[in-house]
């Protein structure tokens, strides 16, 4: 017994290696949205656009993400988009022209979908395996990456504005965790890598599996997951730009606002298994939505720095259980239901923030952040459709074996 308990945390730590990996990578070129703004003389509408194209790139990824899954199994998918993040770090911060940066984004879209989808199939197969929750911890180390990253962000911005020198820095951390993740990744099964479906398509029979037609229950996952990760990165992508534009605050400050949301999310979701084991994760997601919603507009409303990163810290809180929970309803539909569930909340967290700019261009950024807070709501409302199993015991993730 002691000898399964340590495989599980060991396992664990690997693949939270690749939440974190996630988080700090998407938050490093997130946080220098300001320096691109200012390198590639973008307006908002532009940077919207900008934002759009790795959105193109997730929504381009999801028939992909079925067929690598099948050809490369999660544990290979992982490694090599990760991999791939890391080079279009370096491509971005050379892109010499907004074309050429609108081309990386999208390709950062690709990766990003199926690093997303890779690394949530491990997270399902591992609570499967040993029948325990570890969904919303492994998430908690998603925000630990963007925590960290807008750090780093601040403290590289303080001392040079070319974003070369920070990628690299970047870089380095990136593939340390990547190479820490390989060693206990989880392994594919064969089967899942040569489905039935696949056969019965090669001998011209049914339909592959990534055609398989949503029900609906799939439908409002998916339609809660797009505006649930619209809000998470929206906050990512917008809130740098908020706090100097709208707030005024200084350039050392502004990163701060990502920190103050991915802090949050990190403390709500480090204690978030035991909140779902206690309320059940139906009043989880719909009180925590709703609270999320509310604080942002109520900051909003106020205006001003201090206002600003107390309703970041509401969001923070509020969204930390949304997408682990939602995962977790996916995973128990099926892997159909995860794939899907899961390239729609890519698509959400890279193509919102689009919207947001496009918004913020006809107007200012606060009308763009009050569509983040009416996304909050809108995940309330979609959940109500939705009936929820019970949770198992949660399994903390720096548990020693016993």
């Amino acid at each position: 017994m002691p000898r399964v308990l340590d495989d599980f945390r060991r396992t664990q730590l690997a693949i939270a290696a690749l939440f974190c990996f996630l988080g700090f990578q998407y938050a490093t070129w997130a946080s220098r949205i300001p320096a691109l703004k200012a390198r590639l003389d973008l307006n908002a509408g532009e940077v919207g656009l900008l934002l759009m194209a790795t959105g193109v790139g997730a929504v381009a990824s999801f028939p992909l993400i079925a067929y690598l899954m099948r050809r490369l199994g999660a544990r290979l998918l992982a490694l090599v988009s990760g991999l791939c993040l890391v080079g279009i770090l370096f491509a971005l911060s050379a892109a010499p022209n907004y074309p050429v940066a609108l081309l990386v984004l999208c390709a950062d879209g690709v990766a990003v979908g199926c690093l997303n989808v890779a690394m949530n199939a491990q997270g399902a197969a591992l609570e499967a395996a040993h029948g325990r929750t570890a969904m919303t911890q492994l998430h908690a180390t998603f925000s630990a990456g963007s925590f960290l990253a807008a750090l780093v962000s601040s403290g590289m911005n303080a001392l040079t504005s070319d974003l070369v020198p920070h990628f690299a820095v970047a870089s380095v951390v990136l593939v340390l965790l990547l190479g820490g993740a390989r060693l206990r990744l989880l392994p594919d099964d064969p089967k899942d890598q040569q489905p039935a479906a696949e056969q019965g398509e090669r001998k011209g029979g049914r339909r592959p599996r990534w055609l398989t037609k949503p029900t609906l229950v799939m439908v409002w996952l998916g339609v809660a997951m797009v505006f649930g990760e619209v809000v998470e990165g929206a906050m990512n992508d917008w809130s740098a730009l908020y706090l100097k534009d709208i707030a005024d605050a200084s350039s050392q400050v502004a990163p701060l606002g990502i920190a103050v949301v991915s802090g949050t999310m990190v403390v709500a979701r480090l204690f978030g298994d035991s909140w779902r084991s206690r309320w059940g994760d139906a009043r989880v997601v719909r009180v925590g939505s709703a609270v999320a919603g509310t604080g942002l507009a109520l900051a909003l409303l106020a205006g001003g720095v201090v206002p600003a990163l107390i309703g970041f810290a509401c969001v923070g809180l509020g969204v930390a259980a949304v997408a682990p929970c939602l995962y977790v309803a996916a995973a128990a539909e099926g892997p159909d239901a995860l794939s899907l569930v899961a390239s729609m909340g890519t698509t959400g967290l890279l193509a919102g923030p689009a919207l947001i700019g496009f918004v913020a261009g006809l107007s200012d950024l606060s009308w763009g952040m009050g569509i983040v807070a009416a996304s909050a709501v809108i995940v309330s409302l979609c959940t109500t459709r939705l009936r929820w199993t019970p949770t198992k015991e949660p399994s903390p993730l720096a548990a020693d074996p016993a």
